[in-house]
């Protein structure tokens, strides 16, 4: 008769040995269903190493920012932004003008509007600098009908009262040209006569007002005949604005590559590749304005000289600083003493004349009295370099020889 001991023990055992097996059935399935990887040289010198663990491809991230609200029952997804760490600090606003400050006035066509919108963001550190543009960008010297540039130039001189008077025109002035004789189509010898007897008019207006004008030629543009006229009308500015002691300011090269085509993205003032040009290749963007100021800039910093600075500060009663004054009975032992002069003739007494009271003179001798007087310098010292007397030889004797005696 068996025993219900051994029975229980042999029905654990088996259960025990059933577990095993299917352990190792579905740990082999596991093993099976993983890519084999290979073998390299590390693992024949130094053995297998352990598999790292890759999560699978298909494995997403938990989302952020999502919240689960229930209303009524029903559960709503809401999103939410997550704040940026990294928040843009915005930059410190320019300093406001001086009351004083040294005005430009810009005067011309669309390209001035581009300028001047160049020098403003050049000048814009600068309190004692301020830009005032005037242009007006369908203008020119041709259609005086529609905007009569030297009839205007005057009267804005004597409203704004500018140090430095800027001047780029001519980009609208490709076209038939109306005098008191008849209608001058464009490119003929008469036309380019009569231009430049107006801009000769025009910069004439610009140098009466004593005030430093500067004369922006016009920069290349995408259609090579407009760029062609750009450049004869540019040697028309230059020569017309020289006579009357002007400054000509030359842009071309900064809008051209090394073989003077137009390009559309070049250098900024900085040396970086952006974008000068707009689509139609006559318009500017941002950096082409800055680009574009960039040479008139120098010439504007030359006539106003510190007051470009970007340093320049307002003095007034809010930050002036504390004056100190002592009590008068402190000021008794004070001795001022006059300013000198470091040119002062009284310095070096050249405020006598030849003839005059000479300095008191050494009772000694000087070596030139002595050469003048006995003929002769002075014997050096003893030892020096250039004392090359021999020195005095001893005394010989003289005596006779005593006698001897004779037998």
């Amino acid at each position: 008769m068996k025993s219900p001991r051994g029975s229980l023990a042999r029905l654990l055992c088996l259960g025990l040995a059933l577990m095993l097996g299917v352990t190792a059935f579905l740990t082999s399935e596991a093993e099976a269903q993983q890519p084999e990887r290979r073998r390299n040289l590390l693992d024949m010198l130094f053995g297998s190493r352990q598999p790292v663990y890759v999560p699978p491809q298909d494995a997403q991230r938990p989302r952020e920012g999502k919240t689960r609200k229930k209303t009524n029952g029903s559960v709503t997804t809401i999103k939410t932004r997550q704040p940026s760490t990294r928040a843009a600090a915005a930059p410190p606003p320019p300093p406001p003008k001086l009351d004083n400050a040294k005005k430009v006035l810009v005067v011309g066509d669309f390209v001035a509007a581009a300028l001047a919108d160049g020098l403003e963001t050049a000048f814009e550190d600068a309190p004692g600098v301020q830009v005032q543009t005037r242009a007006n960008g369908s203008s020119g010297l041709v259609r005086d009908d529609f905007y009569d540039w030297p009839a205007q130039l005057p009267a804005l001189v004597e409203e704004i009262k500018p140090s430095v008077i800027v001047i780029q025109i001519g980009a609208n002035d490709r076209q038939q040209l109306v005098t008191a004789t008849g209608r001058l189509d464009f490119r003929t010898d008469e036309w380019f006569t009569a231009y430049g007897e107006r801009v000769a008019n025009l910069a004439s207006l610009a140098a009466a007002s004593q005030v430093p004008v500067v004369w922006v030629g016009l920069p290349a543009f995408r259609p090579q005949n407009m760029t062609a006229d750009a450049l004869r009308l540019n040697t028309i500015y230059r020569s017309s604005i020289e006579k009357v002691n002007g400054e000509f300011v030359d842009v071309w090269e900064g809008f051209v590559d090394q073989e003077g085509r137009f390009i559309v993205t070049g250098s900024d003032i900085n040396g970086q590749p952006v974008r000068l040009r707009g689509n139609d290749g006559i318009g500017f963007t941002g950096p082409g304005k800055r680009k574009l100021a960039f040479y008139v800039e120098k010439s504007v910093r030359r006539y106003l000289g510190d007051m470009t600075s970007p340093d320049l500060v307002r003095l007034d009663a809010s930050n002036l600083p504390d004056l100190v004054s002592l009590p008068p009975s402190e000021n008794r032992g004070i001795t001022t003493t006059p300013p000198i002069d470091l040119f002062d003739p009284e310095l070096d007494g050249a405020d006598e004349l030849l003839g005059g009271t000479l300095p008191p003179s050494s009772s000694f001798p000087t070596p030139r009295d002595q050469l003048v007087q006995n003929g002769r310098m002075p014997d050096p010292p003893v030892g020096r370099v250039d004392y090359v007397k021999r020195p005095a030889e001893p005394a010989t004797s003289t005596a006779a020889p005593p006698a001897t005696a004779t037998p």
